[in-house]
């Protein structure tokens, strides 16, 4: 595929260009996944335009303390939100999340308005950029969910396989994940859709070596693609595989484990970036409903969500230039800045898988 040029001012009067925020930074081995919601009335929906103008000075204020740590942070708004927020030019695919619901297998939708994922090589920074973001809405938002993802071992879930073996690097991620002329007044933004697992864990490990292999797709240990010849057609990597015209359908994964061991609570966060939610829309659909029909991925045998929300990511740009007291006007299109491939964190400038549960290695 020839690399798409992001760094053309063509069509924008001002020659400016939309800094992406850092979908495709570095992975981490901590991060903290915060969905709210926003209050009612007019204070709330001010309070919350004030942070997004206001976000990279948070970030650059607690990342400066160890700019090592890679810490970063990415907004993303649901679709009712939008609306309240920012007016009626809206994002061409933001919608609220699609439930899924096939027997026992049940990808729910969940409230949220806002999410923010926060990661770095260390938890305290990542815990204290959430404190502080949540000091700042206070009694704006409501929170839904708050999760604290870690790596664990050698980049693996808590069910024992590496996550995040497929995931694209470089310009493929890029590709994958950040919008460009399809959608010109958003360009450099991205749809984002995290979904909260937990694991029944005894079930589990009950099952031989062999047949959780052929549930995921891989070996176990050296995390091997099985051949097409013994891999099942509903293998967990298999029916998250999306290809159109001949081309594979690339997200990027972010997923962490996570966990309190004394309330038997093991999971999985699954958050997934694309450039179209559509992409991730269609990996839940044959994981959940089958493909064909009936033919749905085993690991929900195991594993159920107990969230599922979709939101918009968009460009550091567009939220650099929201202001408090008014709705931001209709955006003016603007090309995107192409990131590098190790783009731009906090400690820079202070901008700002369902894949496989299957890290830095790249999470799928």
């Amino acid at each position: 595929m020839p690399e798409r040029d992001l760094t053309s001012t063509t069509g924008a009067a001002n020659g400016s260009r939309a800094i992406p925020q850092p979908v495709v930074a570095p992975l981490t081995s901590a991060a903290i996944f915060l969905v709210v919601t926003i209050n009612p009335g007019v204070a709330a929906r001010t309070a919350v335009r004030s942070l997004c103008a206001d976000l990279s000075a948070l970030l650059r204020a607690v990342g400066t303390r160890d700019q090592a740590a890679t810490l970063s942070c990415i907004m993303g708004i649901g679709s009712d939100a939008w609306d309240t927020l920012f007016g009626q030019k809206r994002p061409a695919e933001l919608h609220k999340f699609r439930e899924l619901h096939a027997g026992p297998r049940h990808a729910v939708a969940t409230p949220g308005d806002l999410l923010f994922h926060i990661r770095a090589q260390r938890m305290d920074l990542c815990f204290e950029l959430a404190t502080q973001i949540s000091t700042r809405l206070s009694d704006a938002v409501a929170p839904v969910d708050e999760v604290q993802g870690f790596r664990y071992f050698d980049a693996r879930d808590l069910i024992g396989f590496v996550d995040g073996t497929e995931n694209p690097v470089e310009q493929e991620a890029i590709d994958a994940t950040l919008i460009d002329a399809e959608d010109p007044a958003f360009t450099g933004g991205s749809y984002v859709i995290v979904q909260k697992y937990l694991h029944d864990m005894a079930g589990w490990n009950a099952l031989p070596t062999e047949v959780q292999e052929r549930i995921i797709g891989r070996t176990k240990l050296s995390d091997i693609e099985l051949d097409d010849a013994v891999k099942p057609s509903n293998a967990h990597n298999a029916l998250t595989t999306i290809v159109e015209n001949g081309q594979e359908q690339q997200i990027l994964r972010d997923n962490m484990p996570f966990g309190r061991p004394s309330e038997g609570e093991f999971g999985t966060y699954f958050i997934g970036y694309s450039r179209s939610p559509r992409v991730t829309e269609q990996m839940l659909t044959n994981m959940f409903i089958g493909r064909p029909p009936g033919n749905y991925d085993r690991l929900l045998d195991f594993s159920r969500p107990v969230t599922g929300c979709l939101f918009f990511v968009p460009s550091a740009t567009f939220l650099d230039e929201v202001t408090p007291d008014e709705p931001a006007s209709d955006p003016e299109p603007l090309p995107a800045a192409k990131p590098s491939p190790q783009p731009v964190t906090q400690a820079s400038d202070g901008s700002l898988g369902i894949g496989s549960l299957k890290g830095s290695p790249p999470h799928e």
